[in-house]
């Protein structure tokens, strides 16, 4: 592997094993690689957990009149077998909703429908076309919160006649909906007609990814991390991102929002925190966000009291904070200070944005040359070390064991780029830190791929904050992540 802009030789690099994903919490023969294939051979994590409070899933339905047949149909599609038609190599055949998670779902009784008019006009708020789609969310919301226990998630169809007011420069219906909903304690569920039509050509696709959504918003657990080796027992994973608001008069100050994670993937919850001192360069903030020392450790702190909260009183052994930004001295100072009983943190920066890239080479035994280009990109789990503190992951490549055919590289267009991985504070192999990066990237329950591009801590604290950005009055709360999906 070479520099484009350097002919350069690097050390040599090492693959990976790809990460397991446990399907029981007492079965360690239910594990797989391949998150829906696992689902279809041993069912979800918290099968025998989740029956024991809602015997059945029930939907709530919001949206306007002209919508509902095809929501209903929406619903009816997720609890009938499908064959795949699109990806086939890689996704399974959809079982059916009861026979996959084994609970069945159904429609939440008529208390628990909110029927919309067709035109935001007729929607009975005043306003702008803005103000009244928000006053009939919170409507609606404070209509289902008087029937909480009638519905287990509710799912709101946003049709595209609505395009218009839906996401404008000061309003996101999206954003708006997820904080009002975390406000209330209600999951929800958007549907745009574009699922609609996608079900008439993908339903399998649909019904995998439409399924795991309402079984993880109602409370359910598909899968979490099998253990993996060398990862020290009480390992736990914090995300940081950071979004600006204006505060008076040109003040700003950031907003950081954080989520912890148990070592398996598990315990996922947000923190949206206000930090107090201001920003004094906003243009540098933009570039490269970053916490003073003493809103790090409050923020750190707030975290921890999570965990401890789900754990007994009990502290992690080890703490690893990711972000996607590198961490300043004063950053760091407060980390440690906010961490003072925990034996082991480590401060780790995730990039994505490099121009390198990797091409894998095979043998070329009847050519002029000896090696040649393969026909699929580099493994995916490939870490080459650029420093002792900092490493390329290919987290997107070849991932043969998800596939019927072999070879499998999700998407299969384009010359896949690494991740950076650059740790900024504690110590330790770096293939431990490139191995949990990797990792987590298969622990985003809102879709139906073998991975994300990012981690999962990257991925989900950045969606708070752009929630956060889009919704400055969200209470600085902490909320489990389902709301926000």
């Amino acid at each position: 592997m070479t520099s484009p802009a350097a002919d350069a030789k690097l050390p040599s690099f090492q693959l990976l094993e790809e990460p397991v994903l446990s399907f029981s919490p007492d079965d360690a023969r239910a594990r797989d690689l391949h998150p829906l294939r696992g689902l279809t051979k041993f069912g979800p994590f918290s099968k025998k957990s989740l029956t024991t409070y809602t015997p059945k899933l029930r939907v709530a339905v919001v949206g306007p009149k002209a919508g509902w047949d095809r929501v209903v149909a929406l619903m009816k599609l997720i609890q009938k077998p499908h064959a795949p038609t699109d990806r086939k190599d890689y996704v399974p055949r959809y079982p059916g909703f009861e026979k996959l998670f084994s609970i069945p779902v159904h429609a939440a009784p008529q208390s628990a429908r909110v029927l919309w008019p067709d035109s935001i006009d007729e929607l009975p708020f005043g306003g702008s076309s803005e103000e009244r789609l928000a006053a009939a969310f919170r409507s609606a919301l404070s209509n289902l919160e008087l029937v909480r226990s009638e519905f287990d998630v509710v799912v709101v169809h946003l049709p595209d006649a609505w395009g218009h007011a839906l996401k404008t420069d000061s309003f996101n219906a999206h954003d708006v909906l997820k904080a009002l909903g975390a406000g209330f304690g209600i999951p929800t569920q958007v549907i745009n007609d574009r699922a609609f039509a996608f079900s008439q050509t993908s339903a399998a696709s649909i019904a995998w990814r439409l399924a795991i959504a309402l079984y993880v918003k109602a409370g359910g657990t598909p899968w979490k991390l099998a253990p993996m080796a060398g990862i020290p027992e009480g390992t736990a994973y914090i995300g940081l991102a950071y979004a600006l608001r204006k505060h008076g008069e040109g003040t700003h100050y950031v907003t950081c929002c954080s989520q912890v994670f148990d070592m398996d993937g598990g315990g996922m919850q947000f923190v949206a925190f206000e930090a107090r001192d201001p920003v004094l360069n906003l243009s540098e903030a933009k570039k490269n966000p970053f916490l003073s020392r003493a809103d790090m450790r409050a923020v750190l702190a707030r975290s921890l009291q999570i965990y401890q909260g789900r754990n007994g009183g009990a502290l992690p052994r080890r703490l690893v904070i990711h972000k996607t930004t590198s961490f300043r001295g004063e950053e760091i100072q407060g980390a440690r200070e906010a961490t003072a009983g925990i034996p082991e943190f480590e401060c780790i920066e995730i990039g994505s944005n490099t121009a390198w890239r990797g091409v894998w080479m095979v043998a070329n035994p009847s050519g002029p040359k000896p090696t040649k280009p393969d026909g699929y990109p580099v493994p995916r789990g490939i870490v080459q070390a650029r420093s002792e503190t900092s490493c390329f992951v290919w987290v997107a490549g070849n991932a043969p064991g998800a596939s019927t055919n072999g070879a499998y590289y999700q998407g299969g267009k384009s010359i896949p780029r690494p991740i950076i991985v650059t740790r900024h504070a504690g110590s330790g192999p770096l293939d431990l830190i490139a191995h949990e990066a990797l990792a987590l990237t298969k622990m985003d329950w809102n879709n139906d791929a073998l991975y994300d591009p990012v981690p999962v801590t990257i991925r989900y604290s950045q969606k708070l904050a752009k929630t956060i950005a889009n919704v400055p009055d969200l209470p600085g709360s902490a909320y489990p992540y389902r709301l926000f999906m």
